[in-house]
């Protein structure tokens, strides 16, 4: 019996992980692009003019990179150095977690295209209301000072930006090296950041896939208030990145849970934790801190209730879609997709928990530990 039920489990999450891996391995690749390709100058410069242009920007630049929500607070804390308005920086807060071009690819693999839209703008609306309502509830003015700008090149480190300026470093790197400089962070630091809890996410989905009881998931999740509600109370205070919780969003659907609850939990479990909660606290202030807790939770459940209505009035089954959207990717191409990931994935967990974690044991220096401490915030 026991046995029965490791098989089942495990070829549930064989399946999640072969319908995932294309995606996975897409999304990670473009984020690397982004990070090498675009200048962190460009976007810092648009996050310290007006209570509304800045937040807009914010909460767009923020979607497509893959942070999550603890990874993405040295981030935000770098950008509020950095003259980022209030309203800017809790938008920044929002939206990367909350979104991501890798997970926005596994959404597609796993859920379908609707949802694929639908959380973004989800992420989008959440940033914009928070962004907003802290910059006309602070006394700050419309513009923060620009301060001091992090421009130190992203391919080797090879120059600060200041005694080389931007024009003159431009040249210093071959295109072959930029690509070659963004495949190693796409496929090294980036899935350091997600490894583990992608995999435990797979796993519990492949779990909830094969163990969850239908009936009772589609009599309390079904929809409505009380299964967003519940969502949301499960979201809040766990730890998990957008492209972790998409593959058990999928498996709550497939198990009778409404696409508007899932989205609740796509929304509130990257967005929030405790972590995430004292920083902004710390960082903006308790009133910050109210107004994205409130915020994420107003929007998700919102939207939530507009999704399952959506679906309704589309005739749309997410059960029926969930996993389709790879099918014209062949067997062959999955299965050795998912492979690759599978090694990529183990050995990010082995580079950053156990090869790194041996090589600085108790006797690192406190230098050290801040050398490692100002490359999270320049990350």
């Amino acid at each position: 019996m026991i046995i029965d039920t490791l098989l089942g489990v495990l070829n549930a999450t064989w399946w999640i992980l072969k319908e995932a891996a294309p995606y996975v391995l897409f999304g990670s690749l473009f984020a690397g692009l982004l990070y090498i390709f675009v200048n962190p100058e460009t976007i810092y410069k648009h996050f310290g003019k007006g209570k509304v242009r800045s937040v807009l920007l914010a909460s767009i630049f923020g979607i497509p990179i893959p942070l999550c929500s603890c990874g993405v607070l040295p981030a935000a804390v770098s950008l509020r150095k950095q003259g980022a308005t209030r309203g800017a920086t809790l938008s920044f807060l929002i939206s990367t977690p909350e979104s991501g071009v890798d997970s926005i690819a596994v959404t597609y693999a796993l859920i379908d295209p609707l949802m694929t839209v639908i959380r973004p703008i989800s992420a989008f609306i959440s940033a914009v209301v928070a962004g907003i309502a802290d910059n006309f509830t602070s006394d700050e003015e419309g513009e923060a000072d620009p301060g001091k700008r992090d421009i130190t090149c992203k391919v080797d480190g090879c120059c600060d930006g200041i005694d080389c300026p931007i024009e003159i470093h431009r040249s210093h790197h071959t295109l072959f090296e930029k690509l070659t400089a963004a495949v190693k962070y796409s496929f090294g630091e980036l899935f350091e950041d997600f490894a583990l809890w992608f995999t435990v996410g797979v796993v519990a989905a492949g779990a909830i896939t094969f163990l969850a009881p239908e009936q009772l998931m589609e009599r309390y999740l079904g929809g409505g208030l009380h299964a967003m509600l519940i969502m949301l109370l499960a979201g809040i205070p766990m730890y998990i990145c957008a492209t972790a919780s998409t593959p058990i969003a999928a498996a709550l659907i497939l198990s009778g849970v409404s696409p508007g609850a899932a989205l609740v939990f796509l929304l509130a479990g990257p967005a929030t934790n405790l972590a995430s909660l004292s920083v902004v606290a710390a960082t903006l202030g308790k009133r910050s801190a109210a107004i994205y807790l409130a915020t994420i939770s107003v929007v998700a459940v919102s939207m939530g209730l507009l999704t399952d209505r959506l679906y309704s009035y589309l005739k749309i089954s997410p059960e029926a879609y969930a996993g389709r959207a790879s099918e014209f990717i062949g067997e062959p191409v999955k299965v050795v997709l998912a492979i690759l990931t599978a090694l990529l994935l183990l050995f990010a967990i082995y580079n950053k928990y156990v090869k790194r974690k041996g090589s600085c044991d108790s006797t690192c220096s406190v230098e050290h530990i801040h050398r490692d401490d100002d490359h999270a915030h320049h990350d």
